[in-house]
């Protein structure tokens, strides 16, 4: 059976709070039973293929059940395998992976518009596109840098949600298909 990683956008942020009990009843009110919870920051893995269309009827579903809009990013097994084989910063995070984030995107990273965001870089942060993601390093702090989402999103013109590594890598373990 086919799996899919759930990952949900801005949530348990800003004053915004999401259960995931009721995230998990969410998710089997849309038709997705025995969803599994993946450190409790809005991921869970479904059984279900994943797709664009998986997406929308996610945010649609999502949205009507928590009285509010949400982005949905949903991954493959196969997908998220892929970008824990393609971190070029693997050494870093090996040795600090709470500061190693990957930003999974709504598309692929332009390649001028990375460059334009290493140029945009004041601090020792370090970036890279990947399969569908930005992978980025944070050696002082994520909390005060400089280099934030809205930056990323803002130069690279694409949606994203981040994970740290060790979130990333949980959710590809659970949901690598049997």
């Amino acid at each position: 059976m086919a799996r899919a990683a759930v990952l949900l956008r801005a949530v348990n942020v800003g004053g915004r709070r999401l259960t995931m009990d009721v995230f998990k009843g969410a998710l089997a009110d849309l038709g997705l039973p025995n969803a599994q919870t993946v450190v409790a920051t809005g991921n869970a893995v479904v059984a279900a293929e994943a797709s664009p269309e998986l997406e929308v009827r996610l945010e649609a579903g999502l949205a009507e059940k928590l009285g509010g809009p949400v982005e949905v990013f949903v991954r493959s097994g196969a997908q998220l395998a892929q970008i824990v084989a393609a971190n070029p910063f693997a050494d870093f995070a090996a040795r600090d992976p709470s500061h190693m984030v990957a930003m999974v995107l709504r598309g692929e990273a332009d390649p001028d518009l990375v460059e334009a965001l290493r140029s945009r870089i004041v601090g020792p942060e370090q970036v890279a596109a990947g399969p569908g993601c930005l992978f980025v390093t944070y050696p002082d702090d994520i909390g005060h840098s400089k280099l934030t989402g809205v930056v990323i999103e803002r130069t690279l013109k694409l949606r994203g949600t981040v994970r740290n590594w060790n979130t990333l890598r949980k959710l590809a373990e659970v949901a690598a298909e049997d």
